[in-house]
């Protein structure tokens, strides 16, 4: 009997088509509540209970916090709408067999096996933060700004009792990732604002004219903690705008939007930036001041909401890493078409779990989300080349599949001239990562274009 249910339930499974293939069909395409729904709930996340906190601990003044969030967010949400949506409702497959098309079999499995480990380490920092909400209950030590490694075996057990969970839901596939992050979103929004709120008369805020005033003295002082850097308006807009890069330059997102009806869609992501990113950022700013500089995502949500903040960073979790887990699925069945998704977001969903052990990616989140963004923008600024130039040029799109190349060295050029142009630009000069992403994008482009000229010619 229990093998007649495993084996239904393995079929169930099987039966999930997600397209991995081909072009999404017209009747699966979605309206625009549930790219809403699912910017709001995956942007007002996990990772907003860590970032928030990060810009007061690298001493952000209040002025260069609002600012460049306002300038940050706003250009993420033009990238999305206008480089990513568009590309992706018109093509209407994934990242990664448009990617096959243009690279060849070869180059985009090495570019599949790096974008799924960065997304399962982005979804476990994810897990991480749910998991400092969980322990609460049981008195687990929770890691503190310096740990890199797991410092209890109570830790390890709760990241994968979370680990599992998030999982789960990442196998079901997109229509049940967006049906969680629609119920999940509106709520953890107003449980950000609450929170906020209920920690204001600690600070001295009792009214709207203190605030200003509290926010520079007792917030963003512009005073980094001892052994933090300093961040100025450039690093928080620039973060803001490209700590998604991957996702909208990098084109990552062309597996969502490729359900959209339209590409107006993709000003969805206003919901995510704005009421994620730039309301969550400053909640939870507020907390860590409050807390008087404790960063554990989970304490400082309980502190100040209660039991409501404690579910409310362990939804918020999930809801990033959710698609998260998805997205890296899809990476890795893509190296293999014939490997099923389910089992491939099952195997997945374990690297990440054992990953979210390691305190370090909630800890130094702030540059893993920088670091990964430019590893992978690259590939996006060769999605964008190619559709929008390679017509004007008369270049042959999809050059890889037409002349059944399994390595495109035109795209690896671009990929692994930009990836170390960057790197010496970084260890020589000293520029952080947080401001090489658009050069290394633009980068990539004009090579890209370069080198296939000359490869299309010699052909």
């Amino acid at each position: 009997m229990s093998m007649e249910k495993s084996t239904s339930l393995a079929e169930k499974l099987d039966a999930i088509n997600e397209y991995e293939r081909e072009p999404i069909p017209a009747n699966k395409l979605k309206g625009a509540n549930n790219f809403i729904g699912m910017f709001a709930g995956e942007h007002t996340a996990g990772t907003e209970f860590v970032i928030g906190p990060l810009f007061v601990t690298h001493g952000v003044t209040a002025f260069d916090l609002f600012l460049g969030l306002i300038c940050g967010n706003l250009l993420a949400v033009l990238s999305w709408a206008l480089v990513c949506a568009p590309i992706a409702v018109k093509l209407r497959v994934t990242l990664y067999f448009q990617l096959e098309k243009i690279c060849g079999k070869n180059l985009v499995k090495l570019y599949n096996v790096v974008n799924g480990v960065m997304f399962c380490f982005l979804a476990g920092s994810m897990i991480a933060v749910s998991a400092t909400a969980v322990g609460i209950p049981f008195d687990i030590l929770m890691p503190e700004l310096n740990d890199w490694l797991p410092n209890s075996f109570g830790w390890i057990m709760i990241v994968i009792a979370v680990g599992s969970v998030v999982t789960v839901v990442s196998i079901l596939g997109y229509e049940e990732i967006s049906r969680f992050a629609n119920l999940a979103s509106p709520w953890m929004t107003l449980v950000f604002i609450a929170s906020a709120f209920a920690v204001m008369p600690s600070l001295g805020i009792t009214s709207v004219s203190d605030f200003w005033q509290v926010a520079e003295a007792k917030i963003w002082t512009g005073v980094p903690f001892e052994g933090q850097s300093k961040f100025t308006f450039w690093h928080v807009a620039f973060f803001a705008w490209l700590c998604n890069m991957a996702m909208h330059l990098g084109m990552a997102d062309m597996s969502i939007f490729r359900y959209a009806k339209k590409w107006e869609y993709g000003f969805a992501s206003f919901f995510g930036m704005f009421v994620g990113h730039f309301v969550a950022w400053i909640a939870s700013g507020i907390l860590c001041a409050a807390a008087q500089g404790n960063i554990s995502p989970g304490i400082i949500a309980f502190n100040s909401a209660g039991i409501a903040g404690a579910i409310c960073v362990i939804i918020a979790g999930w809801t990033t890493a959710n698609p998260t887990i998805y997205r890296a699925g899809l990476a890795f069945q893509s190296l293999n078409p014939k490997w099923r998704r389910w089992k491939v977001t099952l195997i997945t969903g374990l690297v990440t779990t054992v990953a979210a052990c390691f305190p370090a990616l909630v800890m130094k989140l702030l540059d893993f989300v920088a670091l990964y963004g430019l590893l992978l923008v690259p590939m996006g600024a060769v999605i964008f080349a190619e559709f929008y130039f390679f017509g004007k040029l008369n270049l042959k799109k999809d050059f890889a599949q037409v002349k059944n190349l399994s390595f495109s060295w035109a795209a690896g050029v671009a990929w692994i001239a930009t990836l170390v142009i960057c790197l010496l630009i970084n260890l020589v000069f000293g520029v952080e990562i947080f401001f090489l992403g658009l050069p290394a994008w633009i980068l990539a482009g004009v090579l890209y274009v370069a080198s296939s000229k000359m490869m299309q010619s010699s052909s």
